[in-house]
């Protein structure tokens, strides 16, 4: 059904554009749900659930990473972990909101398997490999289904503490190894008005935060205050008010480069496709902002909503090919060894990259990693538009198989300044035209 929509969608995109913004949701290569942004080393790491592409209820078997340093442009790193990360896990689903933390060096990632608990992984880096150190839970009340959708956040004094729940809320303190905690579990004994699920706790400025899925149905992010970070918590309000646009939500905030962002989830990329409902969900940000006081403004809903790309982008260095704004209709594939390279590219699909510096003197050449199995095909280089200026094609010609990778190039003109990149393919047979690894400029 993706193609009927296809060249409608491409002529709309391409009117609407404009350089450096970005569209929402931002990931549209695959369904990501249950955003954890953290950042680090100057990248925002972008941690999400997974929906499968086949996907009718809530069909979730792994968790992905997504990494920017502008806001706009998102790499895919694949899968970071999944349920077979956890051997005592025997469900063949249910691998829901995690969230990603670093302390002293070291990177903690607390999962929910539905139905058994809160587990958690540990990682000498943010790309992984996550690995299990307990061999059991770190939370299960088997009593009831409540664990699920933790939040983890470090107090000023190094105290950790953890919340989760649906439908009601808990929190334990963390020892400093992360992996155990002292003391009892602890269960709210007046939950946020309006608190559904997926809270997400920080602190800012002598503030203590916790925003979750507020009402129910349809979702919005509510927000909730207090003064400790065990609670009395007020409900102050609204991050996103309920709109019938969407269905669900889950929040995750961050601040990052003195802006602070609120990213949520969706099912507009699935509306592109059918107006019937289907757990495939997306993941959408929007800035948000703070009053003196420390309440928050709401934010109107995701597409209504203005996101500037942070700086520029660099095209002047190997970049990835799943690296980009825009890329509805294409694919990513991860290999053995965790490399990720573009798939499933289509006639007359396309990606964007937003905000692009080519520089006073401009761009000579542009280099381009391919696969292709067969039969020939074209990617036109093109600046603010799918239908922009034409500055360079590149004729990618069959390598023999579809995974055998070999340098293509062409000669550039006219690409100067900053600029939407826009690599648009073109090819004689209608799908799976060829296979990227990444590209540059000269």
């Amino acid at each position: 059904m993706k193609k009927l929509f296809l060249s409608g969608l491409s002529l709309l995109l391409a009117l609407t554009a404009t350089t450096g913004i970005a569209q929402n949701p931002i990931i549209q290569t695959k369904y990501t749900a249950d955003p954890a942004p953290m950042v680090y080393n100057d990248t925002v790491f972008l941690y999400t659930t997974h929906d499968e592409d086949d996907a009718e209820g809530f069909k979730m078997l792994d968790w992905l990473l997504y990494t920017s340093t502008d806001m706009v442009n998102w790499t895919d790193h694949g899968t970071v972990a999944s349920l077979k990360s956890f051997e005592w896990v025997k469900r063949d689903n249910g691998a829901w909101a995690e969230q990603v933390i670093e302390r002293n060096g070291k990177f903690y990632m607390y999962c929910p398997i539905h139905g058994n608990g809160i587990g958690v992984l540990v990682a000498d880096s943010p790309y992984g490999p996550f690995k299990d150190p307990l061999n059991k839970p770190l939370v299960w009340q088997k009593e009831h289904w409540d664990d699920i959708d933790p939040t983890v956040f470090i107090d000023d004094d190094g105290q950790a503490y953890m919340y989760w729940g649906n439908p009601n809320v808990y929190y334990v303190k963390l020892n400093e190894d992360m992996i155990s905690y002292s003391g009892d579990i602890v269960k709210l004994s007046e939950r946020p008005k309006h608190y559904q699920e997926g809270p997400w706790t920080y602190k800012r400025n002598g503030h203590y935060y916790m925003a979750f899925a507020s009402t129910c149905c349809p979702e919005g992010i509510g927000y909730a205050m207090s003064n400790t970070p065990t609670g009395p918590w007020e409900t102050k309000g609204y991050i996103m008010r309920p709109t019938e646009k969407s269905r669900g939500n889950h929040p995750g905030i961050i601040d990052y480069k003195g802006n602070s962002y609120v990213f949520g989830l969706n099912y507009d990329l699935l509306r592109r496709e059918t107006p019937e409902h289907r757990e495939r969900r997306s993941v959408s940000v929007a800035k948000m902002t703070y009053n003196p006081d420390g309440t928050i403004n709401e934010v109107p809903y995701w597409s209504e909503t203005k996101l500037e790309q942070i700086g520029s982008f660099n095209p002047y260095r190997k970049v990835q090919a799943v690296t980009m704004a825009w890329g509805y209709g294409l694919k990513t594939e991860q290999s053995a060894n965790n490399k990720m390279y573009l798939t499933h590219i289509d006639n007359n699909e396309y990606l964007c990259v937003r905000g692009v510096d080519f520089g006073a003197k401009g761009a000579k050449k542009f280099i381009v990693n391919a696969a292709c199995d067969s039969m020939e095909g074209l990617i036109e280089i093109r600046l603010d538009g799918a239908d922009g200026p034409l500055v360079g094609t590149v004729k990618v010609k069959p390598t023999g198989s579809s995974d055998k990778y070999e340098l293509m190039s062409c000669p550039i003109k006219g690409a100067k300044q900053i600029h939407d990149l826009y690599l648009c393919f073109k090819g004689k047979k209608a799908n799976d035209l060829f296979k990227l690894d990444y590209w540059e400029f000269k």
